[in-house]
């Protein structure tokens, strides 16, 4: 059996620390291994307890979310940090994305979706919902058209950061999740398995270089693999 998941709990309110912690206390996989009520502390606990994944509250005293959180992962790019906060504010979603966050979850989400969350993170997994990404796919193009489509092969755009290494099927692949499209839906859409897609979408992660499926898209926008929709 593999050793449990460990988590470091960041949030300036106790109550919610306690909360959380005990939401996730209970899974056989999970381990809460510390709390921090800042993002100063939570920065040198990182550093102390080497976690897996980070909750991380946004507006706390001392060093906010977002600033731990691009601290954290310039020095431990290893660690998965999921921001939690209780505004569902685009400023908050792009700032922790380009921070190096790889989830964004509301507090008052469902507990099984917290511990859900914390396993996707953990295992590779960008926690974003396909409209999410449509809103990053818009704030990073500039643009507030719909789905992405493929771009034309040696476009205006062409080709700035090549894809060679993709396969026909993972570049299929990329495009779809470029458009906002979950697992379900891609296997719909191409006839193939859920599990077909994971896999090939963590190929595709792989090959990129990148650690989830939002730097996935915009790379394949700086490939001109896709543009903004018209």
């Amino acid at each position: 059996m593999s050793a449990p998941l460990r988590i470091l709990l960041v949030d300036d309110q106790p109550l919610l620390l306690q909360g959380f912690a005990m939401i996730l206390s209970v899974e056989d996989d999970l381990e809460v291994v510390g709390q921090a009520p800042d993002g100063a502390r939570a920065v040198a606990a990182v550093a102390e307890l080497r976690p897996d994944v980070v909750l991380m509250d946004v507006q706390m005293p001392v060093l906010d979310g977002i600033e731990a959180t691009r601290r954290i992962i310039a020095a431990h790019p290893e660690v998965r940090v999921v921001i939690l906060t209780t505004f569902d504010r685009d400023d908050y979603l792009f700032d922790a994305l380009e921070a190096g966050a790889s989830g964004f979850l509301l507090k008052n989400a469902d507990p099984d979706d917290l511990v859900d969350a914390v396993r996707a993170v953990a295992h590779g997994h960008a926690l974003l919902a396909p409209e999410v990404t449509r809103r990053v796919i818009s704030r990073m193009t500039g643009s507030e058209a719909g789905p992405p489509e493929p771009a034309e092969q040696g476009g205006a755009e062409g080709h700035a950061i090549p894809l060679p290494r993709l396969t026909d099927r993972e570049r299929e692949i990329l495009v779809l999740v470029a458009q906002g499209l979950s697992n379900a839906e891609i296997a719909a859409q191409a006839f193939v398995t859920e599990a077909t897609v994971k896999t090939h979408v963590s190929n595709v992660l792989a090959k990129l270089g990148v650690r989830d499926r939002v730097q996935a898209v915009i790379a394949a926008y700086d490939a001109g693999l896709v543009t903004p929709g018209v």
